[in-house]
């Protein structure tokens, strides 16, 4: 849990500066960054999850 914790206080940061970067300079690179960095912090979050929910299946 300690691990989904800081990568999700990263992907905050990451999105954050770059809809920040895009804000200031108008470039659609740093949406499509953001998207990718959202998109792949989520499947990270699902797969954690999910073994989390295997273990406990597995030990009842």
């Amino acid at each position: 849990m300690l691990l989904l914790r800081i990568v999700a206080m990263l992907t905050a940061i990451a999105i954050g500066g770059g809809i920040l970067a895009f804000l200031v300079t108008r470039e659609r690179r740093y949406l499509i960054l953001v998207g990718h960095i959202a998109k792949y912090a989520l499947i990270f979050a699902l797969v954690v999850l999910s073994l989390l929910l295997l273990e406990r299946v597995i030990v009842l």
